[in-house]
C-alpha cells in the first residue's frame, strides 16, 4: 500500500503539480505493514487540566479538628450511632425495596469510646456528641499536632446529642466557625474525624437532603449526606468548601455499621443556639406549654373540614399546664406559634424548643371552624418530664412484648375499659401471636386491665411463674375474641 501511494506521488510531481498530504496516526496505522506496528509509549496526564482538590481547605481547617477518648463509666458506643430503621419509615420501605436488612451496631463492651469534635474558640471550647462524652470519668483530647489535653466536660443536651467541653492550653488555639447559612442540597462537604481512633481522617461527598426526620431527637432537620462516616467520626465537623462548619456528624443508617450506609448530621443552627446555652448556663432550657400533638393526615383534614392538611392536632393536654390552664382544648388545630406558620408536631416543637421559659406566645387555633387567638405564658420543659410534651410522640406508652398501648379513655371511640393495641413491634414478642393494632385489651387470665402499668404488671408476674404464654381476651370491632401470646 505504501509503494503504490509512493508512486502516485511521483507521477503527480513529474505533471508539476504539488501535492500535500495530511495523515493521521489512524492512517499511518492503517498503512503499516504487518510487522510495521508503532511501538507502544509510555502516557501520563501531565499538563492535563485537574479537578479542584480539597487539599487547600483541609490544611487549613485541620488543626481545630480533635479526637476524644472517653473512659466510661458504662458500656458506650463509639459512633456514629448506627440505627436501624423505624418501622414504616420511609427509610425503611425504601431499604426493604432493596433487601437491606438493617440491624443496630454491635456494643463491642469497651469501657473506651473515642469520637471527634472541633474548637470553637481560641480559649479552648470544643463541641462534640453528648453520646460520646455523657458517661464519661476521663475526658482525653488529641490536637491535630498530637498534643493531649485533659477536658472538662460543661454541659450536654441529649435532646440534640451536643455536649461542650473545654481545654486549658497555652496560647490561643485555632477554631472554626459554624455557618450563617445552610447548605444547598448538591453542595460539596467534607466531613473531618477520628474512624477507629486513627487520628483525623477526611472524606468528601455532598449533601444528599436537608430537613430530615429519622425518629430521633424532635429539635433537629437533620442534614443527609453521602460522604463516608465511620465509628469515631460522632461529634466530628462536616465542612463546606469556604472552611465553615455546616453540621455535627451524629447518626448513620447502616447495614454494616460502617461508611456503606447513610449519613446524618446536627445543622450548624441548631449548634449555635445548643451551645450558647451550654457555654452560658451548663444546661439547655427550652418553652413548653404541655400539649400532645398529632399529626394532621388528609382524611382528619377532611373532617375538619380543613381545605390542606397543615397544622398540629391538639391530641391531649398534660394536666396543669400552661395550655390546658389558659384556654387550649383537644381537638384544636394549631396552625400559627407567635408569627411562625406550624406545618407539623415536629415544626411546632422546634419552634417552641428556641422560646425561653416564661415568654408570652401567641398561638392561633382552629376550633369548630373558627380562629381563636390565644396568649398562653410558657413552662420550662425539663429533661426528665414524662407524659405529653410540645414535641411529636407516640399516642400511647411502650410496654412489655413489643406492644405500644394506651388506655381506652384516651382515645376516642374506644369505651372505658381496657387498653388499646396502637403499635405491635414486628421483632417483639407478641407479633406473631395474633394481636392486631386496635384490638382493646380486657384483661389478661382473668384478671381485668384498665392501665398499661397493669398489663406490664401481669406479664412480669408470669414471667416469674415460669408460664409460657398467656391468654388474654381482646375486644376487635363487635366481637370479643382470645390471644394466647407467648412470654417466655
Amino acid at each position: 500500500m505504501l509503494a503504490d501511494l509512493s508512486s502516485r506521488v511521483v507521477a503527480t510531481a513529474r505533471a508539476g503539480k504539488v501535492v500535500v498530504f495530511t495523515l493521521s496516526v489512524a492512517m499511518i496505522g492503517a498503512l503499516l505493514l504487518p510487522g510495521e506496528r508503532s511501538l507502544a509509549a509510555e502516557v501520563d496526564a501531565v499538563g492535563v487540566s485537574a479537578p479542584t482538590g480539597f487539599a487547600e481547605i483541609v490544611e487549613r481547617v485541620r488543626p481545630a479538628v480533635v479526637g476524644i477518648r472517653v473512659k466510661s463509666d458504662r458500656r458506650t458506643s463509639d459512633i456514629p450511632r448506627a440505627r436501624s430503621i423505624p418501622q414504616g419509615s420511609l427509610l425503611e420501605r425504601l431499604f426493604r425495596q432493596f433487601g437491606i436488612q438493617m440491624t443496630p451496631d454491635q456494643d463491642p463492651g469497651s469501657d473506651i469510646s473515642v469520637g471527634a469534635g472541633f474548637i470553637i474558640s481560641g480559649d479552648g471550647y470544643i463541641v462534640t456528641n453528648e453520646h460520646v462524652v455523657a458517661s464519661g470519668i476521663d475526658i482525653e483530647v488529641t490536637m491535630d499536632d498530637g498534643k493531649i489535653y485533659s477536658g472538662k466536660l460543661i454541659g450536654v443536651d441529649p435532646q440534640t446529642d451536643l455536649a461542650l467541653i473545654k481545654i486549658s492550653a497555652a496560647g490561643d488555639l485555632s477554631y472554626v466557625r459554624l455557618a450563617a447559612t445552610e447548605p444547598r442540597i448538591g453542595e460539596w462537604v467534607l466531613p473531618i474525624g477520628n474512624p477507629f481512633g486513627f487520628g483525623g481522617t477526611v472524606t468528601a461527598g455532598i449533601v444528599s437532603a436537608r430537613g430530615r426526620d429519622i425518629g430521633e431527637e424532635p429539635y433537629s432537620d437533620f442534614i443527609q449526606i453521602d460522604a463516608p462516616v465511620n465509628k469515631g467520626n460522632s461529634g466530628g465537623p462536616t465542612f463546606n468548601v469556604r472552611g465553615e462548619v455546616v453540621g455535627v456528624n451524629t447518626v448513620i443508617y447502616s447495614p454494616s455499621g460502617g461508611s456503606v450506609g447513610v449519613a446524618f448530621d446536627i445543622p450548624a443552627e441548631t449548634v449555635k443556639l445548643v451551645v450558647q446555652q451550654l457555654r452560658e448556663k451548663g444546661r439547655v432550657t427550652r418553652g413548653w406549654v404541655g400539649v400532645y400533638l398529632q399529626q394532621i393526615t388528609p382524611r382528619i383534614a377532611d373532617a375538619l373540614d380543613m381545605k390542606k392538611a397543615q397544622g398540629a392536632l391538639v391530641a391531649q393536654l398534660d394536666a396543669g399546664g400552661p395550655a390546658a390552664t389558659q384556654g387550649v382544648e383537644v381537638g384544636d388545630v394549631i396552625v400559627f406559634l407567635n408569627e411562625h406558620e406550624v406545618t407539623s408536631p415536629r415544626d411546632f416543637a422546634r419552634t417552641m424548643a428556641v422560646i425561653a421559659p416564661g415568654s408570652t406566645v401567641n398561638l392561633r387555633v382552629l376550633r369548630n371552624g373558627q380562629t381563636l387567638s390565644l396568649m398562653i405564658t410558657a413552662g420550662e420543659l425539663s429533661q426528665v418530664t414524662k407524659g405529653p410534651s410540645d414535641k411529636q410522640t407516640k399516642l400511647g406508652e411502650e410496654a412489655v412484648l413489643g406492644l405500644t398501648l394506651s388506655p381506652a379513655t384516651l382515645v376516642p371511640g374506644a369505651g372505658e375499659s381496657g387498653v388499646v393495641v396502637l403499635e405491635i413491634n414486628p421483632e417483639g414478642g407478641a407479633a406473631d401471636s395474633g394481636l392486631q393494632v386496635g384490638d382493646i385489651v380486657l384483661s389478661i387470665g382473668g384478671r381485668p386491665v384498665t392501665a398499661v402499668a397493669d398489663f406490664n404488671r401481669i406479664v412480669g408476674e408470669a414471667r416469674t411463674q415460669a408460664k409460657r404464654s398467656l391468654l388474654i381476651r381482646v375486644r376487635r370491632a363487635d366481637s370479643m375474641n382470645f390471644v394466647a401470646v407467648p412470654i417466655s
